[in-house]
């Protein structure tokens, strides 16, 4: 039993998987152009100098250097519901592709039992009523499928596709995770910047409004001076007022995406001119850097298993060979089980050949080509997609650099005149009219210069996210992690 096991057993593993009709895989020409346009000033505008570095080789925790913001991406990783299903996903597709791995080798099982039957006299050839017994013991498999046609690899071959497929698409729920934890939290300190600044502008007009009704009682300044004060205070009030409601909502975002309370510690404090440290975005773009985002990644491995699929189907069309084989010991009492006399032993090849199936068969084949064919687009329109976030990305940046400086330069024009118009107002050479509007010019140039700012960082962020930076994962590794 053993010598005939160990000599069926190579044959079938050798028999196995010997051919695979599936079509040989090639990847799709870019459906997108080579270049970006204007990719050049944007590189050079974010790029400071600076010799250029793949995204694909800058880790998030490197990207991102602010501490409390890679604190709270960590914090989003370890409690975020979104990515935990995309976890779960990864297991089961992990799981569903061992099952399917399992198919290319036969399934060997022992068998123990025994059997009791009784025969009347009014059928026992002895005229007398007997009682039979019978005792085995068996190891073998059934029905084990020699894959000679490549049916049982090719659907090996598309559950190892489609787990390639459900982990990329992982990455790519957990990079759009990493970039809009990265968004609501530059968003949260841009508006505690603007709330710094209106309780800042509060204060100033309100330091105005006591200078104001001071001089009023010395019937130096008008009514109509003092009450244009009063309403500017009231404004800035407001807005105060507003700022701080934004500021509670946007923790509140914040908190909802990184799946859990975030600490004050981790929190940006809004202090004008606060740095958010961001690595600079490399120049000499190329759109061959897309084929390494996760979701063009997952659309390529979704595309490879439906080509896949057209082997099985294929393989369908040509016999099937099944293997049956056990041995063992039969007796008739178990103190004989295992003499030597009761060795047995069974073998059963089938083969099944199919002759009319109604156009079925082809009715697969002709599925499997379809879905191919429509892996293919989607995986065409993935990367035109990518193509298009990269390049609305690049559009904004091309121009940032230049936007920045002349609000900058609005800021100190505005704070210039301010100063002076004040001036001119405390001394009572004009009316507040004129110090009033400057102040509100001042005040916008300001709110610009803040906006434009989380204009300028969210853009880098974007950038991060849409060239898939950092999150090119080998995907040998993937494959020793299956344990291929």
């Amino acid at each position: 039993m053993k010598r005939m096991f160990s000599a069926m057993l190579p044959a079938a593993a050798l028999l196995a998987g010997c051919v695979s009709l599936a079509p040989d895989y090639a990847r799709p020409e870019l459906p997108v152009p080579r270049q970006w346009r204007g990719v050049e000033a944007a590189g050079e505008a974010a790029r400071g100098g600076a010799q250029p570095v793949s995204l694909l080789d800058v880790e998030w925790r490197s990207f991102f250097q602010d501490e409390r913001l890679r604190q709270v991406i960590a914090l989003g990783l370890a409690h975020n519901r979104d990515l935990r299903i995309a976890l779960s996903n990864i297991e089961k597709a992990r799981a569903q592709y061992r099952i399917q791995r399992a198919e290319v080798l036969p399934s060997v099982g022992a068998d123990a039992g025994q059997s009791v039957s009784r025969s009347p006299a009014s059928v026992s050839a002895t005229g007398v009523s007997a009682v039979s017994r019978q005792y085995s013991a068996e190891v073998g498999f059934s029905s084990y499928e020699l894959d000679l046609f490549g049916r049982i690899r090719s659907l090996k071959d598309e559950a190892l596709e489609s787990y390639l497929s459900t982990a990329a698409a992982q990455r790519s729920t957990r990079l759009s995770l990493m970039a809009e934890i990265a968004g609501d939290w530059l968003t949260l300190a841009a508006d505690r910047e603007l709330l710094a600044l209106a309780r800042e502008t509060l204060e100033s007009q309100r330091a105005t409004l006591a200078l104001s009704e001071h001089r009023h009682a010395l019937g130096v300044v008008s009514g109509l001076d003092l009450a244009q004060v009063r309403r500017s205070v009231e404004s800035a009030r407001a807005d105060a007022a507003r700022y701080a409601a934004q500021v509670e909502q946007d923790r509140n975002a914040l908190e909802l995406v990184v799946g859990a309370a975030v600490p004050d510690a981790l929190l940006p404090d809004g202090s004008a001119g606060e740095p958010v440290l961001l690595a600079q975005i490399p120049a000499g773009l190329d759109s061959t850097a897309l084929l390494v985002r996760p979701d063009v990644v997952s659309a390529e491995h979704a595309l490879k298993a439906a080509n896949a699929d057209i082997g099985a189907a294929r393989a369908a069309f040509f016999p099937t060979i099944s293997l049956t084989a056990s041995g063992g010991r039969i007796s008739s009492q178990l103190s004989d089980l295992f003499s030597g006399a009761s060795r047995s032993w069974s073998f059963a090849p089938g083969i099944h050949i199919p002759i009319f199936d109604a156009g079925s068969l082809r009715a697969s084949l002709d599925v499997a080509h379809a879905e191919r064919d429509i892996a293919v687009a989607e995986y065409e329109r993935t990367l035109q997609t990518a193509f298009r976030e990269v390049a609305d990305a690049l559009s904004v940046r091309a121009s940032m650099q230049e936007r920045l400086a002349a609000q900058q330069a609005l800021v100190r024009a505005s704070g210039r005149a301010f100063q002076l118009a004040d001036a001119r107002y405390r001394n009572g050479m004009d009316s507040y009219l004129d110090a009033l509007d400057a102040q509100r010019s001042l005040y916008e140039a300001r709110q610009g210069l803040v906006s434009l700012s989380l204009t300028e960082a969210s853009n880098r962020v974007t950038l991060y996210k849409v060239l898939g930076g950092g999150m090119n994962m080998d995907r040998q590794m993937i494959i020793t992690g299956l344990g291929e």
